[in-house]
């Protein structure tokens, strides 16, 4: 029979839960303190602090959550990922639940999942009519890299998948390596990596390779090896859908090129690359969810030139991530503050 400690450890976590839900909040972060826990969720890309957790139920409260997760309580030294579930309004949400040492205790964040397949799609992103064009000719050829930029939590992931959705047919093999999986689409093969068993993203992209795949989204490229075998599967008539982290679209061709890749095979795999950003909308006064702003760089024959010769990219048809902005302050959909929060460190 459960105690009261524990049925009121119980009731706090679910509370947490259930407030975030309602609030909409992406991230959970539970920071240990000197005399307790802080609470604080992240709506819409900034953090509140929601309320205060008194010393007595740091521990216990940091220990439940950690056995909901399948996560091994006596360790607490070194930081833990996993997963937890659980149901708001007889809807079965998932957490991606990451563990980190700190001087006060183990600081926690759990990562709402909230998106399921239906709810994705390629006309909701927030590209403007013109990019979206762009983007669904590039999706249509059966070869080539497509990349999507941009940094921590601007949307790129979502991004992969709207594209995914756009492109699942009957008629296509595609295969997905993530770190972790965090939406599931019907009739994709879909892997998480797993580091302590040895498998990598290189690791696991050279065996999809050998599974006759024609669409291979690979969650991040992250060292040198993977850009390497990500651009032989583009130039070996594989569509491959990938991030980058660089802060502008011309800026992944600079990122690639650092990674060990030629010019020339930059230029020959390359077909698009896209840079993202998130950023809040205006409703009645007050900001309610967000949108995407982006900058879409179609490698045409003019780039492919300049890659190869390692010149300049000039492009005077690119909307930069600023005059996507305009034309969202313009529509009534965001302010100029926001955009100037958002793209405050972007120089243009």
């Amino acid at each position: 029979m459960l105690n009261n400690k524990h049925d009121d450890v119980v009731q706090l976590i679910d509370d947490v839960l259930q407030l975030a839900v309602e609030k909409r909040a992406s991230d959970i972060h539970i920071e240990p303190t000197t005399s307790g826990c802080r609470t604080r969720f992240r709506v819409d890309g900034l953090l509140e602090c929601t309320n205060n957790i008194p010393n007595g139920f740091k521990d216990r409260l940091i220990t439940r959550l950690k056995i909901l997760s399948n996560l091994n309580i006596a360790e607490t030294r070194l930081p833990q990922d996993g997963h937890l579930h659980f149901t708001h309004e007889k809807r079965s949400i998932n957490c991606r639940i990451s563990t980190c040492p700190t001087i006060h205790g183990e600081k926690i964040v759990l990562r709402i999942l909230y998106d399921k397949p239906t709810q994705i799609n390629i006309e909701n992103l927030g590209l403007l009519d013109s990019q979206l064009s762009i983007v669904k000719k590039n999706l249509s050829k059966p070869q080539g890299l497509i990349l999507v930029t941009g940094p921590t939590g601007s949307g790129k992931t979502i991004s992969l998948y709207s594209f995914l959705k756009h492109i699942n047919t009957n008629t296509k093999n595609i295969v997905t390596i993530e770190d972790p999986v965090e939406i599931i689409i019907n009739n994709i093969n879909q892997l998480g990596i797993n580091l302590k068993a040895g498998l990598t993203f290189a690791k696991a992209l050279r065996a999809f390779l050998r599974q006759d795949p024609d669409i291979i989204m690979l969650g991040e490229i992250r060292d040198s090896e993977t850009a390497q075998i990500a651009i032989r599967a583009a130039l070996t008539g594989h569509l491959v859908l990938s991030t980058l982290h660089a802060n502008h679209a011309i800026d992944a061709i600079t990122r690639l090129t650092s990674l060990g890749i030629s010019p020339i095979n930059v230029s020959s795999s390359l077909q698009l690359v896209i840079a993202q950003r998130l950023i809040r909308k205006i409703h009645k006064k007050t900001f309610q969810g967000r949108t995407g702003i982006f900058e879409c760089l179609h490698i045409n024959e003019k780039s492919r030139f300049q890659i190869t010769n390692s010149e300049t990219i000039s492009n005077n048809n690119l909307t930069t991530l600023r005059q996507a902005a305009k034309v969202k302050i313009g529509q009534g959909i965001t302010t100029q503050e926001e955009t100037e929060r958002v793209l405050n460190y972007d120089n243009e």
